[in-house]
């Protein structure tokens, strides 16, 4: 096979991501199958796709500068892909400007007046960028940066949109079924998070461990709900939304494998990447099980001492993992999302022992996702007893933005 042009496979992504509905992980992996590429221009496609896409409101910015008319979607992607190479990268100049231009097509000669204009009055146009609305500046839509601003302050809103400009690090939580954090932290490389004992930090992704289930990929933020939950041994535990099952398998650890986890997710697709996961990480007191608790619960017989409810939400606060999320939200989404939500807890509180605790968990930062939502599951199912509430904050402390609410049935 030969080897693909990164760049023309990037716009290529670009304009499938832009024209539909499909995520731009989904894409990116795709485009990765379909074509062959180097190890560094595969490096160079996902810091150009991804990069795009994140800064996608600045870049448009800049092109209004330089050309009034509108462009078709490749070329807008095209000018896109250049603007950012010369705003955002360290490759040279000439390199950004002749190969961007290259894949332009009937379009090139305008990409390529454009992006040299934009070198001939960069300074400019750096000012005028400095004295954008923030917005524009950071690069989010006007519906996230009014309601951050509102919850917030302008400052930390700042930093939250700073915050996800920047790529994730890489972060690995100890598989204690299997290792120490000690052993793996002799390995070298290796930095313990200040958030969590568990957590390391890598220089690069750790495959031999990965595959041998020393550990699991996932932010620090994702551990406070199961650690609220406190799952004993011995115990049964549902997990409700589990899939891919990082929290399962963290539940798992604090319960040494002993007792019973019921895992579930409505998707047959992500319940099979689960089971892999799972029996990865030698995770052996979980049935893995579909489930679409939207409608109902009488497929489930047995009560549980423990439920955790990781619910579908608006992800807000993983934005920096999950680049286009930013893009895909509307005002809307803020009143559905807690319908959604609601509709599961009333479905799963029916499964729970009286004096059982329940966990509701978002890696959302929206209080109608959240603070909102607890309180009206007070009004609403009044067998449930708030008991307390945890939250992160990028912006605060240094991890993804998460929520969890501790309940206790009556």
């Amino acid at each position: 096979m030969v080897m693909a042009n990164p760049r023309n496979a990037c716009v290529e992504a670009l304009v499938r991501w832009e024209k539909g509905t499909e995520l731009a992980d989904a894409i990116l992996h795709g485009a990765q199958e379909e074509n062959r590429f180097s190890t560094l221009d595969r490096a160079l496609f996902m810091e150009i796709f991804y990069g795009v896409i994140r800064f996608r409101r600045m870049l448009d910015f800049l092109i209004g500068k330089l050309r009034e008319e509108e462009t078709d979607s490749r070329t807008r992607q095209s000018l896109r892909m250049g603007l950012y190479q010369l705003l955002r990268t360290r490759i040279p100049q000439h390199a950004a400007v002749n190969e961007t231009v290259e894949t332009a097509g009937r379009g090139r000669s305008l990409v390529n007046a454009v992006l040299r204009r934009f070198l001939r009055e960069e300074n400019e146009l750096r000012k005028s960028l400095d004295q954008a609305p923030l917005g524009v500046r950071l690069s989010h839509p006007e519906v996230l940066v009014t309601r951050w601003t509102r919850q917030f302050g302008e400052g930390d809103t700042a930093k939250l949109c700073e915050w996800n400009n920047r790529p994730a690090d890489i972060l690995v939580r100890v598989n204690e079924l299997k290792v120490s954090a000690g052993e793996l932290m002799r390995a070298g490389g290796v930095e313990q998070t200040e958030f969590h004992r568990l957590m390391l930090k890598m220089e690069k992704l750790p495959i031999p461990w990965i595959v041998s289930g020393l550990c699991y990929v996932q932010d620090p933020s994702t551990l406070m709900s199961c650690e609220l939950l406190a799952p004993q041994p011995g115990e049964r535990v549902l997990d409700a939304c589990a899939a891919p099952g990082g929290k399962t398998s963290y539940l798992a650890q604090l319960m040494k494998n002993e007792g019973r986890i019921v895992a579930c997710d409505v998707s047959p697709e992500r319940l099979a990447r689960m089971r892999e996961n799972l029996e990865r990480l030698s995770v052996t007191n979980v049935e893995v099980k579909r489930a679409d608790w939207l409608k109902g619960t009488a497929d489930f017989k047995e009560k549980f001492d423990r439920i955790l409810l990781d619910a579908p939400c608006s992800n807000t606060g993983v934005i920096r993992r999950r680049v286009d999320v930013r893009w895909r939200l509307s005002g809307d989404d803020f009143t559905r999302m807690p319908e959604v939500q609601m509709g599961f807890i009333r479905n799963l509180s029916g499964l729970l022992k009286p004096g059982g605790a329940l966990v509701y968990s978002t890696c959302s930062m929206e209080p109608e996702e959240n603070d909102d939502l607890a309180r009206r599951v007070e009004r609403e199912a009044p067998e449930l007893k708030f008991r307390e509430a945890r939250r992160t904050l990028p912006f605060r402390d240094g991890v993804d933005g998460a929520y969890a609410a501790l309940f206790t049935r009556n």
